[in-house]
């Protein structure tokens, strides 16, 4: 399984990184949203971590640009990954294109239960019977 996690804080990715690697999985990182929306048109990933609040373009900005272009990630399933605990938080984001929100200090079982569902449901939706 191939994962971007769009962060800029390298505590976090380390921490995220160091999550998925006990199941087996390895992620990409990138620093910044720009970064990560370039990352993104280069190669297909099956699942994006984003964070919020970054320098520069921010992680809702980025999902919107991601969601409105061509390219290989434009349907790639999103789970935002923040801090921000607005009452309005997962609406935003859904309405941005997100698919999943997790509220860090991210827990281990709630990142693993948000990348197998979504995992899941993109492997059902490559599922074509003839």
């Amino acid at each position: 399984m191939d994962i971007l996690f769009v962060e800029d804080d390298p505590m976090n990715r380390r921490v995220v990184r160091d999550m998925l690697r006990v199941v087996g999985t390895d992620m990409e990182e990138a620093a910044d949203a720009q970064t990560g929306l370039r990352m993104l048109q280069e190669r297909a990933y099956d699942i994006v971590l984003m964070d919020l609040r970054m320098p520069g373009m921010d992680g809702l900005t980025a999902i919107e640009v991601l969601r409105g272009r061509e390219g290989p990630n434009r349907e790639v399933p999103i789970i935002v990954v923040t801090a921000d605990t607005a009452p309005d938080l997962c609406e935003r984001c859904l309405a941005a294109g997100a698919d999943q929100v997790i509220v860090k200090p991210v827990a281990m079982a709630a990142l693993l239960e948000a990348v197998g569902r979504l995992s899941a449901r993109n492997a059902e939706d490559d599922f074509i019977l003839d």
